[in-house]
């Protein structure tokens, strides 16, 4: 499966504990990344200092489903699933 032109759930929803540049601290989940161009497209797509866990995201159906949305909503749920209960 290949990424969707302009949804960039993965680059909203997701956390990254990394590093990105413009966001030393990282990104918390379900701020927009400061590195998403206006379409939606990763500015630091092919270059060394993206971080190693937006590489490693993968699109697949299972995290993707058939439309934007439903990357949204898959991807908010997996990222609940994965917050310390408190």
């Amino acid at each position: 499966m290949e990424c969707r032109p302009g949804c960039a759930a993965c680059c909203i929803v997701v956390s990254i504990s990394s590093p990105i540049p413009g966001m030393p601290e990282g990104k918390p989940a379900g701020v927009r990344c400061i590195q998403l161009s206006e379409e939606n497209r990763c500015l630091l797509f092919g270059k060394p200092e993206r971080p190693d866990v937006c590489g490693s995201l993968r699109p697949t159906e299972e995290m993707c489903g058939p439309s934007n949305e439903d990357a949204f909503r898959i991807l908010l749920a997996m990222e609940e699933a994965t917050k310390p209960s408190t």
